[in-house]
């Protein structure tokens, strides 16, 4: 379930809003689009609720990515548990796989 929410409204969201997926609405990179759509539409399958932050809209978000991410060039999708790090597209895509896309949130 797509929850999309301004940069600081996430601050005001409780527990319930954990999962994060750091996104872009600016690329030209198919290889990008496809991921992004591919962690979504997982994602609302399984009926995760979850928030995503367009890193487009201000180069902060971009930077602040990467910072909590731990990788000075990461590109979206990220994907974190409130400030955990679950990871980017290939490790969602191995959970995916071994049908432990909970456990890869850090939601169980």
């Amino acid at each position: 379930m797509l929850v999309s929410v301004s940069e600081r409204e996430s601050e005001s969201i409780g527990a319930e809003m954990s999962i994060t997926v750091y996104y872009t609405t600016v690329t030209g990179s198919r290889e990008v689009k496809s991921q992004q759509w591919e962690v979504t539409r997982v994602m609302d399958s399984k009926s995760i609720k979850y928030e995503m932050i367009d890193i487009a809209q201000n180069n902060s978000l971009k930077e602040e990515m990467r910072s909590k991410s731990g990788n000075p060039s990461a590109l979206p999708p990220q994907i974190f548990n409130g400030d955990q790090h679950c990871g980017g597209y290939e490790d969602f895509v191995e959970a995916v796989e071994t049908s432990d896309v909970r456990k890869f949130l850090k939601l169980d």
